[in-house]
C-alpha cells in the first residue's frame, strides 16, 4: 500500500509486536503511541506478574480467553463483550498462539529474540517525531513501563489514563457505554 505518515497505536501484544515494525520502516510512521506495552530485550528483569502471565499460559488447562480480559478489566465487562473475545476461539486449537506469546518475550540477554529488540531500541532512540506513552494507573503488568520509552525516545511524553487495568480501552469503553457522568 506504500503508506506514509502513518499513526502507530499499540497496546499490549500491539506495541510489543508494532514497535519492531515502526523501527523496521520509521520513515513512513508521523507519531507513535504506546499503551501498556513493552519491547523487552531480556536485559532487564520483567514484573513479577508478567512472570505470572507468562506460567499461566504455558500451563492453565483452561485458557479462556474472555475471562483473561475481564480479569485484566478496572470494571466489570459486559458479558457480549466478553463473548466478543472469546469468539474467535471455538476450541483451544485457535487458542496456540495466544498461549505462546508470552514465551516469545526476552528473558534473557540471550533470547533469540532480544538482539532483534535492542535495534528496534537503537531506532526508536533517534525517532525524532511525536512518541507519546499512555499508560494505566491500575496495570500490575507493564507498571512503569513507560519509564524505558521516556528515557531512551527523544521528545517521548506521557500520560496516565486513569482508573484502568491492563486492558485501557475497555475501561474507556464500559465508561463510554454507562454515559455522561450525573451531578
Amino acid at each position: 500500500l506504500d503508506l506514509r505518515d502513518i499513526t502507530f497505536f499499540g497496546q499490549d501484544w500491539g506495541g510489543l509486536i508494532g514497535l519492531r515494525l515502526v523501527a523496521g520502516d520509521a520513515a513512513r510512521f508521523a507519531r507513535v503511541v504506546v499503551a501498556n506495552t513493552g519491547l523487552p530485550t531480556g536485559d532487564q528483569e520483567l514484573t513479577r506478574a508478567f512472570g505470572a502471565w507468562r506460567r499461566f499460559a504455558a500451563e492453565t488447562e483452561n485458557f479462556d480467553v474472555g475471562a483473561i480480559v475481564s480479569r485484566g478489566c478496572a470494571n466489570p465487562m459486559p458479558e457480549q463483550v466478553r463473548a466478543a473475545y472469546d469468539a474467535p476461539f471455538p476450541d483451544d486449537t485457535y487458542k496456540a498462539g495466544a498461549r505462546v506469546f508470552p514465551s516469545l518475550v526476552p528473558v534473557s540477554p540471550q533470547d533469540p529474540a532480544a538482539a532483534d529488540q535492542r535495534r528496534a531500541w537503537q531506532v526508536l532512540a533517534g525517532f525524532g517525531r511525536p512518541f507519546l506513552t499512555a499508560f494505566s494507573d491500575g496495570d500490575p503488568i507493564t507498571a512503569g513501563g513507560e519509564r524505558a520509552f521516556l528515557r531512551s525516545v527523544p521528545g517521548a511524553r506521557s500520560v496516565t489514563i486513569t482508573g484502568a487495568g491492563h486492558f485501557l480501552q475497555e475501561a474507556a469503553m464500559t465508561a463510554a457505554s454507562r454515559g455522561p457522568a450525573s451531578s
